[in-house]
């Protein structure tokens, strides 16, 4: 065997050892070496060289003794989540949304801001971007500790983060929102649509955690349907994957139509099926019709064991989900279960985070 072959195959077995060695660390939290080796499935010596390598790279850091106990207590190690940060951003009609996060996707900062749904594109962009700058500021993390940027808005966002089709949004059809969101912090950036990013957001700690094939869909102002298969996002070759509205036979009818007709405002509305007034519940009714005849064409389709509701709409609770269930039940041959979702609003923000933090575990933590 060539020295050259030697040398490779020595940096690339120490590479393997030390990406375990933070798998472990970022599994089990704050450990002692032998607690690491362990874990890792290592030797305490090789574990200890990877821990140096993680220390080197500020991936890892020496936590904190523990309190009580005869004696020095043992080292113990810990991740720096803190290490590079994130940004997931809700670029909607009505509302933005930033978030920042962590490395193990705690959110540390917050900006919400209410818009005119008539705003030109520019202006949206610079406020969307003021609101992330907001949390970073406020999370004191410069522009640099941020390593991947996510917006999540209406629309068909493509692969590459272009904005193909957005009816919702003026200006927004052919906006490179994914290269416009990672100009903000001189990182990679991405863009998709909200109700995909909903979608991943529940499968990652909401109410789709423990199940795989999930149907989401997003009620309210903004409508539109997420698809996991396998745990895994489904967008289709152009990012159009479940975009029904088009489809005739789906009879599908956005929930801000029926209000419209009604006259009144969705928590009027909730407030007054509360209280039993028949018309109310009679509207809930119709809108928890059109959620099902659009949910159907994919459950019918594809045979998930979840379908969750989330999006303004879902607030009305059971009162909305017990006539969906029963609607579905009728149209489909074997109804998945219905839930609410877990975060509601904040589903495609949080979305936008674990699709950030993806790129991060891939790129910079798959080492």
């Amino acid at each position: 065997m060539r020295t050259s072959d030697i040398t490779h195959d020595t940096a690339l077995l120490r590479r393997l050892n030390t990406r375990a060695t933070l798998h472990a660390l970022r599994q089990g939290g704050a450990q002692t070496l032998t607690q690491l080796a362990r874990a890792a499935g290592l030797s305490r010596q090789t574990a200890e060289v990877a821990l140096a390598d993680l220390v080197e790279r500020g991936l890892a850091e020496e936590a904190a003794p523990t309190e009580g106990g005869a004696g020095r207590p043992a080292r113990r190690f810990r991740f720096r989540a803190d290490a590079g940060h994130v940004v997931g951003v809700d670029v909607g009609p009505r509302r933005i949304l930033a978030m920042l996060a962590d490395l193990n996707g705690d959110v540390l900062a917050e900006q919400r801001l209410d818009i005119d749904e008539r705003l030109p594109a520019a202006e949206r962009l610079a406020l969307a971007e003021r609101a992330a700058t907001a949390c970073a500021d406020a999370a004191a993390v410069a522009r640099g500790g941020v390593w991947a940027a996510t917006a999540g808005t209406s629309g068909v966002v493509d692969r590459s983060g272009m904005v193909t089709v957005s009816h919702l949004i003026p200006g927004w059809t052919g906006l490179d929102l994914g290269g416009q969101v990672g100009r903000w912090f001189g990182c990679q950036g991405f863009a998709a649509n909200d109700a995909n990013l909903a979608a991943v957001a529940e499968h990652w700690r909401g109410s789709a955690r423990h199940v795989d094939d999930v149907v989401y869909v997003l009620s309210g102002y903004r409508a539109g349907h997420g698809l996991l298969l396998d745990g895994r996002l489904r967008t289709g070759r152009t990012g159009s994957a479940g975009e029904l509205g088009r489809l005739p036979l789906t009879g599908w009818e956005d929930p801000s139509v029926v209000l419209g007709r009604e006259g009144r405002g969705a928590e009027e509305i909730f407030e007054a099926a509360r209280a039993g007034e028949e018309r109310a519940l009679g509207v809930l009714d119709r809108i928890a019709h059109g959620l099902a005849r659009g949910a159907s064409a994919l459950v019918l389709v594809v045979d998930p064991e979840l379908v969750v509701v989330g999006g303004g709409f879902s607030r009305a609770g059971e009162l909305l989900l017990e006539p969906m269930r029963a609607h579905l039940a009728a149209m489909c041959l074997n109804p998945p279960e219905v839930a609410l979702s877990t975060f509601g609003e904040e589903s495609i923000a949080l979305g936008a985070v674990r699709l950030a933090l993806d790129h991060v575990d891939r790129e910079r933590l798959d080492l």
